[in-house]
């Protein structure tokens, strides 16, 4: 099992540099063209909510991308770090779920996980595993 981590500032010129760095890993990681872009889109928006949600509570708290190649399996997981913060922008309105189907669309298998910590989005796609 190899990870590669990124964490970033929260501005969405950051959210580029993060679809980048996933769809380069999720290609490492033996995922199929035909899925990298809904890798991108993916963690594109899961970033983008994240970024909206330091913004508004924690700007100076860093998102935390963390990209795993598991047996089978590449797994994204993107971490917002606003403590005890509801960071999911609009709270539960539409935009928010919207975001979520969008991702939960994207995604093989999408678990969201909120703690006083922040909130966590981890994403799976098949793949050929490690090389």
């Amino acid at each position: 099992m190899a990870t590669v981590e990124l964490t970033f500032t929260a501005l969405p010129a950051h959210v580029r540099t993060a679809r980048l760095v996933a769809t380069a890993v999720a290609r490492r990681s033996g995922v199929d063209e035909s899925l990298l872009d809904e890798v991108r889109l993916a963690v594109g928006e899961a970033c983008s909510r994240a970024v909206e949600g330091h913004q508004l509570y924690c700007p100076t708290e860093p998102v935390r991308l963390a990209l795993t190649d598991l047996a089978g399996r590449f797994e994204v997981e993107v971490t917002d770090n606003c403590e005890g913060q509801d960071s999911r922008p609009s709270g539960l309105g539409l935009p928010a779920a919207l975001g979520i189907a969008v991702i939960e669309g994207l995604a093989d298998n999408v678990q969201i996980s909120e703690t006083s910590a922040g909130t966590s989005i981890r994403m799976s796609w098949p793949s050929a595993g490690a090389r």
